[in-house]
């Protein structure tokens, strides 16, 4: 009884607002309005506010939340490492994929690398000129 009046009191809070909405002549916005303002009403007696202050204060309810919420969670857990074990095969068996990029160290010839002999640095550009001409 309480939950139909106070569902009623905002519904017609709600359609006051609206009509004096659509005094100003904005129709539209009257009109979504008066709809929103009936949603009170239509869910009271429809018993969906019942259920849900029904379902709000019960124990065993909110435990059914948390087992549900706990299946969920497994569920994508498993969801994760199935990926997991999929990208694993995929790339070797736990090596990497990528190959490294063409400026990183482990790219380069040993006499690139920083650190190693000059000498070796440019005899290396020395052949590169040779071959183009230069």
């Amino acid at each position: 009884m309480l939950i139909g009046t106070a569902c009623t009191l905002l519904s017609a809070a709600g359609l006051g607002i609206a009509f004096l909405v659509a005094r100003r002549r904005r129709y539209a916005l009257a009109l979504r309005t008066a709809a929103v303002a009936l949603l009170p009403v239509g869910l009271a007696m429809t018993g969906v506010v019942r259920f849900v202050v029904n379902m709000t204060f019960n124990p065993v309810a909110w435990a059914g939340f948390g087992v549900l919420a706990c299946a969920v969670l497994l569920f994508l857990s498993g969801r994760l490492a199935e990926g997991r074990g999929r990208d694993r095969e995929r790339s070797g068996g736990g090596t990497p994929a990528a190959e490294p990029a063409a400026g990183s160290p482990r790219s380069l010839p040993k006499s690139g690398r920083r650190g190693g002999g000059e000498a070796d640095d440019f005899s290396d550009i020395e052949a590169i000129l040779k071959k183009h001409g230069i």
